[in-house]
């Protein structure tokens, strides 16, 4: 089958059972959220499809193939993941930082070609990072690090690209730049599978999204039909304020307290 599809997953990790026969799929050309409280497992799912976690059962397969049976270098051309808050230890350069992402892409000892300065610097174009090039990565705001780390995901060149909440630390112009990019490369004919707290942006820059729930799938389809009041109250406490502008569409959340929407 087309596309990265996971079948039947289940994860457990120190006695705990995380994920509970779990099945999604992503295609090229789709940018598809992942939402669900706190403990649903979502950075766990994206952790297993990268094989950093081993399910327990299931099966996952990118364009047909089964990914165990792929070799570390193949899944990485394949497959680029944007971690949540991952901590910088050593003081590379900004450029440096973001040529990592074409390891994948070079043999043994080969240094970088002109075609990978190319993919960098566009990288760190998309990202606005360019500014930051000779920066070195550990003097960088938390925001700044978030986009760099965007930036060699993207210089890898990977089809599918795997991000963990990554406008969590960001400013909102950077927020909406950030979605615009995964979604433009969607559009180009990639994919995106992205966990987002942020049901307003998974609202307005999903194609689909996948609701997560005490490791369960329990639904996947349209925004508008993920994000009904049923679900919302249900699985996050809380009622929204919607409204369409230009196409898009808009919510505002409100908690709950006994029965009642608070804003």
């Amino acid at each position: 089958m087309k596309g990265l599809v996971i079948q039947n997953i289940t994860l457990t990790l120190g006695g705990a059972q995380i994920l509970k026969d779990v099945s999604a799929s992503v295609k090229p050309g789709e940018m598809v959220g992942m939402i669900g409280p706190n403990g649903a497992g979502k950075s766990c799912l994206l952790k297993s499809i990268l094989g950093l976690n081993k399910p327990g059962s299931g099966r996952i397969t990118l364009e047909g193939r089964d990914l165990s049976a792929m070799s570390l270098k193949e899944r990485a051309l394949c497959l680029a993941y944007a971690a949540q808050g991952a901590p910088l230890h050593w003081p590379l350069t900004v450029e440096r930082l973001v040529a990592l992402g074409r390891i994948p892409h070079l043999g043994p000892w080969q240094k970088l070609q002109p075609e990978d300065d190319n993919e960098i610097d566009r990288a760190l174009t998309l990202t606005d990072c360019l500014h930051l090039k000779e920066r070195a990565a550990t003097t960088l705001s938390g925001g700044e690090r978030a986009r760099v780390l965007l930036a060699r995901t993207l210089a890898s060149g990977a089809t599918y690209i795997l991000a963990d909440e990554p406008v969590a630390s960001l400013d909102p112009f950077h927020q909406l730049q950030v979605m615009e990019i995964l979604k433009a490369h969607a559009a180009a004919g990639g994919a995106v599978l992205v966990v987002l707290h942020d049901l307003g942006l998974a609202a307005r820059t999903c194609d689909r999204l996948i609701l997560l729930h005490e490791g369960q799938m329990i639904d996947q389809g349209p925004p508008a039909h993920i994000l009904s009041d049923k679900n919302l109250s249900r699985f996050f406490g809380i009622s929204v304020s919607r409204w369409q502008e230009n196409g898009k569409n808009f919510l505002v959340p409100h908690a709950i307290h006994n029965g009642q929407s608070h804003e």
